[in-house]
C-alpha cells in the first residue's frame, strides 16, 4: 500500500480529511446496515436532538504500523464497551461491541494510505460517535441516531519529546458525584472547556480535579486520568465512581505488574499525599503520558523529585514499555493487539 504524500513528521494533532468515513442509522427501534462514505459533512435539522440537548458521546483510539509493516489498533474492545456503557447511560441504543471492532476496522482499512510509517512518530487517529439526530423539542432521547468514525493522521502529542508540564487544582468540579464522570459524553467535555481556558490564561498546561463532595482527593484533569509513582517504587492511580475509566491507565497498571514488577494501588488518593510521591503524570489515548512536575494551587506547590527536565524513570520505563508494545517491540498480552487484516 503505497502511502499518501504527506510530510509525516510535520504533522500537528489536528483533523485532516482523510478518503472514508463510516456511518451506520439506528431508526424505527433498529440499527440499519452500516457503509464506507466518501462525505465527510452531516445534514441535519437546526432542532436535532444533539444540537439541542448534548446528546452524544464519543471515543478515541489509534491505529499504528508496526516495525514488521503490518497496521495494528489497541485494545478496540475496551472502546467497544466503554461506548456501550455511555450510551447506556445517556439513553442511546447501544451500537453492537461486535459490530463497533468491525467498523473500526473496516475504514481504517479503506484509509491505510492515510496510515503513517513506522517511525515517523505519527498515527492514524480514530474517532468513533453517536448522536441524537432527529428533531426533538420537548426533553426526552432522540428516536433516531447515527453512529460514525471518522479518522485522521496526527503527529506525535510532544513535538521534541514529553517534558513535565506545570498544572494547577481547579476550583471548578469536573462531575457531580452520581453525574456523569464515568463516561465518555460530549457534555462533560464542553463544561470543562472554559476552567482549562482559565487555566491556559493563567499559564498552566491542565487542571487537576479533586472529588466534589469533599474537595479532598484527586480525580482526573480535563481529559486523562492520573498516575503517580511513590518514592518506594509502587505505581498508584486514583479510584472514583466519577472517574472515565481510561484504557491506556488499565493498561498501564498491567504493565506496571506484569513487565516491570512494580505494586500496583488503585485506590481513593487524597491531595494531602501528593508532596509524598516521587512521580507524577497523566495518562491517555493522545499523548500515552503526560509528565507531571509541578502542581500548583492557593497556598503553595507540589514540585515531583523527578523534575522539570525529563520524565522521571519509572515513568519512562512505563511509557517506553506501553510505547513497545503497541508499535510492536514487545510481546503484548493476548488480545491487546488487533491486527488489520
Amino acid at each position: 500500500m503505497e502511502k499518501k504524500n504527506i510530510d509525516w513528521s510535520s504533522l500537528g494533532f489536528g483533523y485532516m480529511e482523510t478518503d472514508m468515513s463510516f456511518v451506520a442509522t439506528y431508526r424505527n427501534g433498529a440499527w440499519e446496515e452500516g457503509k464506507l462514505v466518501k462525505e465527510h459533512t452531516i445534514t441535519m435539522s437546526e432542532c436535532a436532538c444533539v444540537l439541542q440537548y448534548a446528546q452524544t458521546c464519543f471515543e478515541g483510539l489509534k491505529a499504528y504500523t508496526t516495525e514488521d509493516g503490518k497496521i495494528v489498533c489497541f485494545r478496540p474492545d475496551l472502546n467497544a464497551s466503554r461506548m456501550a456503557d455511555s450510551c447506556r447511560r445517556l439513553e442511546m441504543p447501544v451500537y453492537p461491541e461486535d459490530k463497533f471492532i468491525e467498523a473500526v476496522e473496516a475504514v481504517v482499512k479503506a484509509n491505510a494510505a492515510w496510515v503513517p510509517p513506522y517511525g515517523s512518530g505519527a498515527t492514524l487517529y480514530i474517532r468513533p460517535f453517536m448522536f441524537g439526530i432527529n428533531s426533538v423539542i420537548g426533553v426526552k432521547p432522540a428516536d433516531e441516531y447515527q453512529f460514525r468514525i471518522l479518522v485522521t493522521p496526527v503527529g506525535p502529542y510532544f513535538k521534541g519529546g514529553a517534558k513535565p508540564i506545570t498544572i494547577t487544582v481547579s476550583d471548578f468540579d469536573r462531575a457531580a458525584p452520581h453525574g456523569t464522570g464515568n463516561i465518555k459524553a460530549g457534555l462533560n467535555y464542553a463544561m470543562s472547556l472554559h476552567p482549562i481556558m482559565e487555566a491556559h490564561r493563567n499559564g498552566f498546561a491542565e487542571n487537576m480535579y479533586l472529588d466534589p463532595a469533599t474537595r479532598s482527593k484527586v480525580e482526573e484533569t480535563g481529559g486523562a486520568n492520573f498516575m503517580f509513582i511513590t518514592k518506594d517504587g509502587k505505581f498508584v492511580t486514583p479510584k472514583s465512581d466519577s472517574i472515565l475509566p481510561s484504557i491506556t491507565r488499565r493498561s498501564l497498571m498491567i504493565v506496571a505488574e506484569k513487565y516491570l514488577g512494580l505494586t500496583v494501588e488503585h485506590r481513593e488518593v487524597y491531595f494531602d499525599e501528593l508532596k509524598d510521591f516521587a512521580e507524577c503524570g497523566l495518562c491517555g489515548t493522545a499523548a500515552v503520558i503526560s509528565p507531571v512536575g509541578k502542581i500548583c494551587y492557593k497556598g503553595g506547590e507540589i514540585n515531583f523529585p523527578s523534575g522539570m527536565d525529563e520524565m522521571g524513570p519509572v515513568t519512562k520505563k512505563l511509557y517506553e514499555t506501553l510505547t513497545g508494545i503497541q508499535q510492536g517491540h514487545i510481546e503484548a498480552p493476548e488480545g491487546w493487539i488487533k491486527v488489520i487484516e
